[in-house]
């Protein structure tokens, strides 16, 4: 069993940055180190939707609405994945799930306000 637990939302200026964690915990299974690493978001009455993926190595699978603002990044000796978040948008607010093989986190909100 695998626990994904999200953190770093809050509530930021449009232009603003941050850094979303999801540690992982628990009995891995051995797709686990190489599947890709996902993270979505879903804002209040809309569908989820893809933000970013990774596998392991260096690329990646960005929504078009966040390439060049968005960049995931995976620790995997540490079982930390991130979402690093820059120039955010009104359009951002939501919440967002952390994903891998399967296995979900409850997410954290993001709110991007003036």
């Amino acid at each position: 069993q695998v626990t994904l637990v999200e953190s770093g939302g809050g509530v930021v200026q449009p232009g603003g940055s941050l850094t979303l964690s999801c540690e992982a915990s628990g009995t891995f299974p051995a797709a686990f180190k190489i599947d890709a690493v996902n993270w979505e978001r879903q804002a209040s009455g809309k569908g989820r939707e893809l933000v970013a993926s990774r596998r392991v190595g260096p690329r990646t699978n960005d929504a078009d609405f966040v390439k060049g603002r968005f960049t995931i990044s995976r620790d995997d000796d540490k079982k930390m994945f991130y979402l690093q978040m820059d120039n955010l948008e009104l359009e951002d607010t939501g919440i967002y799930y952390c994903s891998e093989a399967g296995y979900w986190g409850q997410g954290t909100q993001v709110t991007v306000s003036a």
